[in-house]
């Protein structure tokens, strides 16, 4: 897969560009989910399908230091759809695979930790200019 066949990836200039994306975040959420139950199936050693609490995105995306790029008055809501943008963005530009993903949160014992640690690995990944907002 080449990041060509999502022109719409480009579009975004900076990380809070990212970050409030409704439509990437629609992604994420899918990509989220399945990359947690793809880690829960290995764990447990049968197929399980589980969504990531919007609650725990939120709070991961705040343990990893990057609430700061949203508007001050963004919910919770729109905190975990921003942790899904971001997470989708980066598989996407081929910053993180499916495989890492899931390696990287099968690691931590809260799905809060395990989300954050993600953000984290792909913050470091990425090369995007800051827009504090």
């Amino acid at each position: 897969m080449d990041v060509k066949d999502f022109p719409f990836v480009s579009k975004r200039e900076n990380l809070t560009d990212i970050l409030v994306d409704h439509e990437l975040a629609a992604l994420g959420d899918a990509y989220v989910n399945f990359a947690y139950s793809l880690m829960l199936s290995r764990k447990m050693g049968r197929p399980v399908g589980r969504k990531v609490d919007s609650s725990a995105l939120a709070l991961a995306l705040r343990k990893a230091g990057l609430r700061r790029f949203l508007p001050s008055r963004t919910d919770r809501h729109r905190q975990a759809d921003a942790a899904e943008s971001l997470v989708v963005y980066a598989w996407l530009t081929s910053a993180i695979s499916l495989e890492e993903t899931v390696q990287i949160i099968e690691k931590e014992e809260t799905v809060e930790d395990a989300f954050a640690q993600l953000l984290q690995a792909i913050m470091e990944r990425l090369s995007l200019p800051h827009q504090k907002v």
